[in-house]
């Protein structure tokens, strides 16, 4: 087989693992395009943010923070705390890429990078190709993008009552992304509280009341990570777990 067979072969087979995953991202990046055109911005902005990001809270937070006339400075911060764990992700699955995969293809790679693609190609035994890692983002890229079009422009033929009311899907969506994991793990659902309560204390007390929404946001992320490393450290994390 030639190597250009070879990398046909490697990719359709990356695309292929990666079709569940495009199909499971429409409906989410439909209710970010809803969102993002009910909020003011118009559906092509909204596609270019989708195409241009390829995450998820990230777009959804930082989309937020525009609404509410937040700084750059907080948006930044905000949607780079947020997507950080992207960076952790794409440093693992590089000690897997095939060394032939030159800097400027692993960049490319490194875009595609989210949740479910590093989980899927991380399964992958031996060392990952260039053309199956291109062929598993590209579905999952188009679908994000797909889903949010679809969401921007059947946000602007609907009314404007039933538009405004689409916007309690992001408060489900948050919902649904916390809950089944806080309900398998007693440690998540700790640190979900902890920022629950950190983001209120910083919200209604007056004392903080300079604090603008942004900074509650990266104030909270921070300080209940922090808890939770130190006071459930990942060498425990097993051992509480399996008691729960």
């Amino acid at each position: 087989m030639n190597k250009f067979s070879a990398d046909k072969g490697n990719f359709l087979y990356g695309f292929r693992k990666g079709l569940p995953i495009a199909l499971g991202y429409i409906p989410v990046s439909f209710t970010f395009g809803l969102m993002a055109v009910n909020g003011g911005l118009s559906p092509l902005m909204a596609v270019f943010i989708s195409l241009s990001n390829v995450t998820s809270a990230g777009q959804f937070a930082g989309t937020n923070l525009i609404f509410q006339g937040c700084s750059y400075m907080e948006i930044t911060l905000t949607t780079f705390i947020i997507n950080l764990r992207y960076m952790l992700m794409s440093l693992s699955l590089s000690q897997k890429i095939h060394p032939e995969v030159n800097t400027v293809q692993r960049l490319i790679l490194g875009f595609g990078i989210t949740d479910e693609t590093f989980s899927v190609a991380s399964m992958e035994e031996g060392l990952i190709s260039y053309s199956y890692m291109t062929g598993l983002i590209l579905g999952p890229i188009a679908g994000w993008t797909l889903g949010t079009a679809m969401g921007a422009l059947i946000c602007t033929a609907l009314p404007v009552s039933i538009g405004s009311a689409m916007g309690i899907a992001l408060y489900a969506m948050f919902i649904a992304i916390i809950v089944p994991p806080a309900r398998k793990s007693g440690i998540i659902m700790r640190i979900v509280l902890i920022s629950v309560g950190i983001t209120l204390i910083l919200r209604y007390i007056p004392l903080f009341s300079f604090i603008t929404s942004g900074f509650r946001v990266i104030a909270a992320t921070v300080l209940a990570s922090a808890a939770g490393a130190i006071l459930w450290p990942a060498d425990k994390n097993a051992e509480s777990d399996a008691k729960e």
